[in-house]
Parts: C-alpha cells; structure tokens; sequence
C-alpha cells in the first residue's frame, strides 16, 4: 500500500552544509522561544518513493519504525475505503458503510492517555507522541513555546501539519504591524492635547462657542460645539498622520506576508515530502448513490456516474438565486441596524443630560454594533445549514469540488455578513443626509449624519465589537462546549460498567467529540474573516493587528489542545497546501488595498485638512480649521419644531456650502469640489503607489528559496542513482 500510495522514506542523511540548509520544519516560524529541545531529536533524510523490490537502497534500520503512526492510519484508511462488502463492484468503502448505517464511526485510536504520570526527567523514552505534544504544544503553559510541527505532521498527517505552519507563520508575521500600529495608537495619544482642530473644538471661547444644528427631528435643540470634545479626541486617536502611513506598509506587509508564506510552504512540502503529491480524486459516495445516469470515463474505461451538463447549470442556478436572497436578508438585517441607529442616536440626542448627548453617537455605536454581532452570528447558523443543502443539491462529484463550493458560498456569504454593516459606516453614513431644511429620509427617519470630528471613531467601536466578540464566542464554541460533552459522555460510559470491566482506548476515543464533518474548513474561516478585519479596515482601527495577535497566541494553543485531547484523532490525511484559501487571501489583500484607499481619502478628514493646511491657511497650520468646514443655516427657514427658536439666526453644520446671503446658496463651495478632487487624486495615487510596490515584492522575492532548490536537486539525483543502481543489479 506504501508504494501505491508514492509514500517517501529515506535514502540518504542530509549532506549538506548546515550553513546551506537545515530540516527545514524546523523554522518552525511560531512564536515565541523554542522548547524543540525537549522533544527527541530525528536525524533529516532525503527521501525516494518506497518500492519493495529495493529496499536494500533505503535507510531502514526498523521496519516496524519505518512508516510512522500517522502513515499507518491514512494507508488503512485506504484500504478500506477500496474494500468491497458486497458483490457488486460499486459497494466499496468504508464512508459509504457509514453512510449507511452499517457502522457508527470509523477512526485511528489515539496513542493513549495524553497524560503522562512519571516523571519525563527519568522516563523520556517512554512517552508517546500525544503526551509528547500535550506536553510540549498542548499545554497552556506553553503558549509561548514553538510550536513542533514535525511530531504534529508526524502524528496528524500533513494536512494538519500545514494548517498549524500557516496559523503560527502568521501569528508571528503579525508581530511587526502590531508594533506599528501600536506606535501609531500612542503617536495620537501623544499628540492628542498638541491637535489644533479637536482644541479648538474644545475650546468654548473659540470653535467650541458655535451654535450647532439640531441633531434630530424631534425634541433635539440648539448645541454648542464643545459638547463634541470627548469625541473629537478620540477621533484623533485613530485619525492623524500616522494612519495614513500604517495604512500604506499594511498593504505591503499583506503583499510580503503572502510571499514569504509561498516561501514557507515550498519548504514544508519539501521536507514532508508532499511537493509532487496530488490528491486523487474519487467519485463522492453521495454522488454515486444519486447520480443515476452513467457513462464512459475515457481515462479509466469504466462506466461511472454521469451529470448532464443541463441539469448541472440548473443546480448551480438555483443555488445562485438562493444565495442572492440570502445577500439581500443580510443587506435587510443591516438596514434594520441602520433604522435602530437613526432611533437611537435621536432619543439620545433629545434628552435633557449634557452627558448622554455628549455620547449619544458612542452609545448608539456600541449597542448597534453588539446587535449586529448577534444577528451576524444568528445568520451564519441558518446560512451554514444552507450552504450544505445548496452544496450537496449540486451535487459535486469529488471531496474538492465539495470542499471547494462549499467554501465559496460561505466566505462569500460571512464576507458580507460581517462587513456590510462596517462598510455603511465607513462609505455611506453622514454622506446621504442632504443638509439642514432639506435632509434626507429613510422610512420617515433623518439619516444619520457624522460628527464635526467625523465618523472614524463609530467605524473603530463597529469594528472592535464584532472582531473581539466574534473571537470569544467562536473560542467558547470550538473548545469548552465539546469539552463539557466529552465529560458528561465519559462519565455515562465509566456509570454503565461493572468494576470488573475495562475503560478500553477505543471506548475512551468513542467518547470523544468528532471533528466538524468539514474538517479545518472552520479554523480556516474564522482566520481569514480575522485577516479581513486586520488589512480591510486597519486605517480605521489601528489596534486590530494587536488584537488579532493576541488572540492567535490563544487561538494556537486552543486547537492543539482540541486536537490532542478534546477531538477523535482524525485519519493522517496528505496535503501540499492551504489550498484555496490561498486565492482568498490574495483576493481579500487586493480588496484591503481600495478599502484603506477609500478609507483615508474619503471617510477620513486627512485629505480635508491637507488642501486646508497647503492651500487655504495663511500660515500652512490648521488654525480656523473647524471655522473653515463648517457651513451656515439660516434657523428661519428650519419647518416644524425648530422653526419658532427665535434666539439665533444662524446655526453651523459640516459640510462645504455657501452662505445663506451669497447668490448661491446652499450650493457646494469651490472648495468643496477641490476637496473631492484631491480626494480622488489621493485614492488613485495611493492605491497605484501600493500596487506597484506590491508588484515589486512580488517579483523580487522567489517562491522557492536557493536553499530548497538545491535540496530538491540533489534528492531527485540521489533517487536517480539509486534506481540506476538497482537497474545494475538485475542485469
């Protein structure tokens, strides 16, 4: 079966220099120190494909050690996933016995206890692999340790392997833009009391004294401007100089991150010997069962299950119309938040506390962000289930093409879920509210308009909420509820034996919790939803790098420990890479690269404040800033509750507009269309500027390090001249 299935064992010891290359799984890049020291040491190989007929030409010193307990699990797997259990040649294998009821589960028991209970200073050579990794990488006390990935991949299989590679590369790749992001936190932190347009917000014998519009349609009054201190603070700390720049290096670290990873993972499937390794496709037991039409596979020359093109493509219709109505239930969801905001924000506004009003717009912010998590997260439960019935109507002949329209569907749909509501705040709010005396309305409501500060800050609570409450509730789901399964299972098992009988390893293992039927395809999903929180918005909340960061350390060591000790040990499955999460990722660093843009140029006052600083100050500061882009209203032409307030004639709010007395009133000022221009230059020159830069990065640094290719190069010769030198022998 070993060599059906191509499996490598070793030829020959690493001979190469140690400065030249190393057993490349060792880089292992995960953080923090390395306690590989305490796991035993395996010598490095180059390798060949086993064949029976010469193996004097292999390293074998133990044949019962030659293929390790994760090989021996997958070769098994395959052979009963080839056995018959009936005459007729398509009743074969073991998923489909599952599938029928015939058995319960079918899985590798575990090494046995992950507990060791001698000392491992006196008993090392007795501890298997799982208390090896429970207690090297499992551990919570070890969050700080490397991960190591060799025993994982040895123990897991490659697929697992690689997924923990990816998680920990990227873990430590975030290190860099967290330091820069927390530098640009505390440079507004620094600066926050030196920032002349929120001091003279502040100021109540200056900007501060202005008579402001009224907020609200109903019950909202007359307000001075310095009731928007607190906000405008915090604004700036998330909005000044620095942003701008830790947008445009996240958008390169994204391109950098993308590219070594390649790097990273040429060498893991060199030294897993999984860089020519192709998955064969077999034909879905769901497939063969319902897919009644048959007809000549021109490789095989066997009859197989046959899907006409036509009821193919009215599948995938219906699917796409499903999924299209499932996009406009969320986009309704959003509205529903967005309705509950225009509410809320006006009650605030109206009551007759300068403190509530002062953070009307933050308390809105916050409780419409935490209702949108739990819609968020009610509809991912409904739109999960969808997606397996849509999936399986399809009907996907092959495990990839499953795997593959099923992740489609759903990052497609969370994509939306969670960042429809983050991209009304940072594109549309404020934006769609005409002015004062002509504002306008949605189902009767005054749409919501920014703050003289801007509508940064609501973007950074918006964001802050879903990342941080998605990841808690997300860690609470995968481990402690199957944990707390695990143990009431355990414990119903141990009540219904004698006290003669045994608690035997495969009834342990039975009572442990089954890995998701998709495998990694939830782990994978909640990183890149992370990583699209970290690049897509991260000019809006600087600390979501920080964040994400610590909550990957965690991350880490919960899913070992899921893996390890919660979790059926899953079949050892083989892979070369994170496969179409790749192409994701690239497409979600793209979509990073406009939206930060977009962010900077168009939510942000940073472009405002430039023409402001360049073309209009006399002495290139920001002084008279607020004074600058705040317009004017005559409060007599106000209809309704406002009209009768007699005490003002004029009242401000932000926009660029003329003056009621000027000839053009109300119309947009030439400044106003500078401002937009140089907005648009800014998106334009930025995202080109990143896009080059990207493309530089992209072609400089190789996929395949000199390093890996020489040891490829020298394996494939080794592997030539140990066949030839077999070939000698026969002749």
């Amino acid at each position: 079966m070993a060599e059906f299935m191509r499996i490598k064992v070793p030829i020959k010891e690493y001979d190469v220099e140690e400065n030249e290359s190393s057993c490349l799984s060792k880089i292992p890049c995960n953080p923090f120190t390395s306690n590989l020291a305490d796991i035993p040491e395996e010598p490095c190989f180059f390798t060949a494909d086993y064949n029976r007929h010469r193996e004097d030409s292999f390293l074998i010193t133990d044949k019962d050690k030659l293929f390790t307990s994760g090989q021996r699990s997958y070769m098994v797997y395959e052979l009963l996933l080839r056995t018959k259990y009936a005459d007729d040649k398509e009743k074969m294998g073991i998923d489909r016995m599952i599938k029928n009821g015939a058995y319960t589960a079918a899985y590798p028991l575990h090494d046995g206890s992950y507990m060791f209970e001698h000392s491992k200073l006196t008993r090392k050579d007795e501890m298997t692999d799982r208390q090896w990794l429970y207690d090297t990488w499992a551990r919570p006390g070890r969050w700080y340790c490397y991960q190591p990935l060799d025993l994982i991949r040895k123990y897991f299989g490659e697929k697992v392997g690689i997924y923990f590679a990816w998680l920990g590369f990227y873990t430590v790749m975030l290190i860099p833009p967290s330091i820069v992001g927390l530098v640009a936190f505390f440079y507004g932190v620094a600066t926050l009391f030196d920032y002349t347009p929120s001091e003279e917000i502040c100021d109540k014998n200056n900007a501060g004294q202005f008579d402001m519009c009224p907020l609200c349609d109903g019950g909202c009054t007359y307000w001075k401007l310095h009731i928007s201190c607190t906000y405008a603070r915090l604004t700036y700390l998330f909005d000044n100089e620095a942003t701008v720049f830790f947008a445009g290096f996240m958008a390169i670290w994204a391109s950098v991150f993308l590219e070594f990873w390649k790097r990273q993972e040429a060498e893991l499937q060199y030294d897993w010997d999984v860089a020519a390794f192709k998955q064969e496709e077999r034909l879905r037991p769901e497939y063969e069962t319902k897919v009644k039409q048959k007809k000549m596979n021109p490789v095989t020359k066997m009859l197989e299950p046959y899907m006409p093109e036509w009821s193919k493509y009215m599948r995938i219709f219906t699917s796409t119309v499903v999924i299209l109505f499932m996009i406009c239930l969320v986009l309704g969801a959003v509205l529903g938040v967005i309705i509950y905001r225009m509410i809320i924000v006006g009650l605030l506004y109206a009551a007759n506390n300068e403190v509530i009003q002062q953070n009307a717009k933050i308390t809105t912010t916050a409780t419409a962000a935490v209702i949108n998590l739990i819609v968020i997260i009610f509809l991912n439960k409904i739109y999960q289930e969808l997606a397996i019935f849509l999936t399986n109507l399809e009907q996907p002949r092959t495990d990839t093409e499953y795997n593959d329209s099923f992740t489609f569907k759903m990052f497609l749909f969370q994509f939306i879920n969670f960042y429809s509501a983050i991209f009304y705040v940072a594109f549309f709010k404020g934006r769609l509210g005409g002015r004062p005396g002509d504002y306008d309305r949605t189902l009767g409501y005054r749409a919501e308009e920014c703050d003289p500060a801007g509508c940064l800050i609501e973007l950074c609570i918006q964001l802050g909420v879903i990342m941080v409450g998605k990841q808690t509730i997300n860690n609470f789901k995968e481990l402690f509820l199957p944990k707390i399964m695990n143990m009431i299972r355990q414990r119903k098992s141990v009540k219904v034996k004698g006290e003669d009988e045994v608690y035997t390893r495969w009834e342990k293992d039975s009572d442990l919790s089954l890995q998701p039927p998709l495998g990694l395809f939830d782990e994978y999903l909640e990183m890149v939803i992370q990583y699209g929180f970290v690049t897509i918005f991260v000019a809006a909340f600087p600390l979501a790098p920080f964040f994400a960061l610590l909550n990957n350390i965690i991350e880490i060591r919960l899913d070992a420990y899921k893996f390890v000790t919660v979790w059926k040990r899953p079949v050892a499955f083989r892979a070369e890479s994170i496969g179409i999460w790749f192409g994701i990722l690239q497409s979600v660093s793209f979509i990073a690269v406009l939206t930060n843009a977009f962010i900077i140029g168009w939510t942000s006052d940073f472009v405002p404040k430039l023409v402001y600083k360049l073309a209009i100050s006399p002495d290139q500061s920001l002084t008279g800033y607020m004074n600058h882009s705040l317009s004017y209203f005559n409060v007599s032409e106000f209809e309704g509750e406002h009209e009768n307030h007699t005490d003002l004639t004029y009242c401000r709010y932000s926009d660029y507009r003329y003056h009621p007395e000027h000839e053009q009133r109300y119309q947009f000022t030439t400044d106003y269309w500078h401002i937009l221009v140089a907005r648009l230059a800014f998106v334009i020159v930025f995202e080109h500027c990143v896009f080059f830069l990207t493309w530089l990065v992209t072609n400089i640094i190789p996929d395949v390090s000199n390093d890996v290719r020489v040891l490829m190069l020298r394996e494939l010769y080794l592997a030539k001249e140990a066949r030839y030198g077999i070939a000698k022998k026969e002749e």
